[in-house]
This record gives C-alpha cells, sequence and structure tokens, in this order.
C-alpha cells in the first residue's frame, strides 16, 4: 500500500476511534466526569458504573460503530486497506491525542472492526464475548477472549489477510488488561453488577 493511500486511511481512522463516547455521554447526561469514576475508563463497561444502563449500551454501541466506520471508510471510501484503518481506529480509542492519549481498552472498538472485516468474524467475536461474559459476569475476560478469538476466526474463516492486524490488536487489548490480569491472578476482579 503506498504512502499517500496509507495516510488518509490512518488519519481518518485514527480521528473517528479516537472519539470518546462514554466520556461526551457521561458529561452531556450530567453524569459527571467519567474518569474519575470507577477505574477511570472511558469504556461503557465504566458508564455501567455510573448506575446508568443505558448510557453505558449507548457507549458500547457507539464505541462499536467507530470501528465499523473505520473500516468502511478505509475500503469503500478512501480505497485503502481496511484492516489498517481498523487499526487506527483501536489506536484512536485507546489512545485519544484529545485525552493525554489515556483512552479506553479498546474491546467494543475492535468488535466494530471485526465486524466491518467480516461478519462471520465479528459473529465469532460477538459470541466469544457474550459467551465468556454470561459465564463468569468478568468483563474484562470475556472482552480479552474475544480479542484473541478475532485472529484466530479470521485465520479459521479464510480470511489470512487481516489476521496479522488483529493479532496486533489482541496483543494491545490484553496489554491494556494488564492490572485486569493481575486481579484475576489474585482473584479480585469485579464482576459485572458487582460494587467496586
Amino acid at each position: 500500500m503506498e504512502l499517500a493511500a496509507l495516510v488518509p486511511v490512518v488519519i481518518a481512522g485514527y480521528l473517528l476511534g479516537s472519539i470518546p463516547f462514554g466520556l461526551l455521554l457521561t458529561r452531556l447526561t450530567g453524569a459527571g466526569d467519567l474518569r474519575s469514576i470507577g477505574s477511570g475508563n472511558i469504556g461503557a463497561t465504566n458508564v455501567l458504573r455510573t448506575g446508568r444502563k443505558g448510557l453505558a449500551a449507548a457507549t458500547l454501541l457507539l464505541d462499536l460503530a467507530k470501528g465499523f466506520a473505520a473500516v468502511w471508510l478505509a475500503r469503500d471510501v478512501l480505497g485503502g486497506d481496511p484492516a489498517i484503518g481498523g487499526l487506527a481506529a483501536v489506536i484512536g480509542h485507546c489512545f485519544p491525542i484529545w485525552l493525554k492519549f489515556r483512552g479506553g481498552k479498546g474491546v467494543a472498538t475492535l468488535m466494530g472492526v471485526s465486524l466491518g472485516l467480516g461478519w462471520a468474524i465479528g459473529g465469532v467475536y460477538a459470541a466469544v464475548w457474550l459467551g465468556i461474559l454470561a459465564i463468569t459476569r468478568i468483563s474484562s475476560l470475556s472482552g480479552m477472549s474475544a480479542a484473541v478469538s478475532a485472529p484466530v476466526a479470521a485465520w479459521l474463516l479464510g480470511y489470512p489477510a487481516f489476521v496479522p492486524v488483529l493479532a496486533i490488536l489482541a496483543v494491545l487489548v490484553i496489554w491494556l488488561h494488564r492490572a485486569n490480569i493481575a486481579r484475576l491472578s489474585a482473584g479480585t476482579e469485579p464482576k459485572v453488577g458487582s460494587k467496586k
């Protein structure tokens, strides 16, 4: 992919991904600064800690949508590599320039990217995410499991070109969950719906 085609894909993907929907929604509805609540994360799980399930659902859907949109924009509008557009979107979500590069952990945005790259890949991602969440009620574990499932699904379902980017994003998601992994090991990771 030529640099002239790569640059707009990366910029568009990053700017889309960096929109902090969780923070914007909680501020607009008077729920406070999300960064001072719970884990301080800007994602849907932390929005849920405000007690507003509707806001959490909206954050989840919007974070998912921006990942999907970045893939669509890269492929269908800019004529570039959709996987690179998705990669840029997840990086934008995790490291938004507007918030001094302190963003979310990329799970919902990566699901949108997975759906954009292939409905089957996204379907596996969603099934793993929801399945593990239903069994364990641990958001971090379900998110990491889903992230790992994406490159595996891409490989098994005949999308080998997307495997490298999805594998990089899975590693990124796991790295951003390193504190959660420590709590999982210690048996202190909170479950969804429990008071932290």
